[in-house]
């Protein structure tokens, strides 16, 4: 359980074990970042895929974490640690490929709207459901995978799309049966391997350079109203609502 890599043939896969949903608690983040960077600095490695096992992708934040801790810190956390985790991801030294099965939520899409080629099983699920626990976040990351007014609609509505449908829109590159889901990411990544380690470095660090949105600034910018929304008290709300499994009752 936790963070682990395998290595082979220059094609690191770093694998997220955490039941039943991988949800990420604060330290989880933290370590992901920090594993991310680590290998993306090893110049035997070529590129790098980013899987899960178990039920679900990546869940995003531990909420009853954030819900079981007093004061600030959990969340203070989560927002530093979600911070650090995408932008491991974007500033990985190699590619980046993310290997999605059944659903990515929340601190997920963050991570996969930094990734560089994204696979995923049928039937694969993305969404933000930010505003049902009284937060917001990650749709800088959201808009690199649909266009702006799809990106609105799921943030106010936290409804999730399919895979085939990111695929249509090319932000996912291939759709596959589960079972073939690690075999079409090690494909991708073996070709990128074919070509010189000191070229691809520098195309991921040029094609960086002419985003025309800072990940970065634009994520950290929307944390601050996940901030604001929490000192008003309605994130509590929704947070305790979605811990013991009934309708949020808000009171702003």
């Amino acid at each position: 359980m936790g963070i682990s890599v395998e290595k082979n043939d220059g094609i690191a896969t770093v694998v997220m074990d955490n039941p039943p949903v991988n949800a990420l608690t604060v330290a989880g983040w933290f370590e992901l970042a920090d594993v991310i960077t680590e290998v993306g600095r090893d110049p035997q490695i070529g590129a790098l895929i980013l899987r899960a096992e178990g039920k679900g992708w990546n869940a995003g934040v531990d909420i009853k974490e954030m819900q079981n801790t007093e004061g600030f810190d959990a969340l203070l956390g989560a927002n530093r640690g979600c911070y650090a985790a995408f932008a491991a991801v974007y500033e990985c030294e190699v590619p980046v490929i993310a290997a999605v099965h059944d659903f990515c939520l929340g601190g997920g899409i963050g991570l996969v709207g930094n990734a560089d080629v994204i696979v995923a099983a049928e039937g694969t699920r993305f969404g933000l459901p930010e505003v049902n626990q009284g937060a917001l976040g990650a749709a800088t990351h959201l808009a690199r995978l649909v266009p702006q007014h799809k990106m609105r609609e799921m943030v106010y509505t936290a409804e999730s799309v399919e895979a085939e449908l990111l695929a249509e829109w090319g932000s996912v590159s291939r759709v596959v049966p589960k079972d073939q889901l690690i075999e079409a990411a090690t494909e991708i990544a073996a070709k990128i391997c074919t070509k010189s380690r000191f070229v691809i470095r520098r195309a991921k660090e040029c094609l960086n350079a002419i985003d025309p949105v800072d990940v970065k600034r634009s994520y950290r910018f929307e944390q601050g109203f996940t901030f604001e929304l929490n000192l008003s008290g309605v994130s509590d709300e929704a947070r305790d609502a979605f811990v013991d499994k009934k309708d949020a009752k808000y009171s702003k």
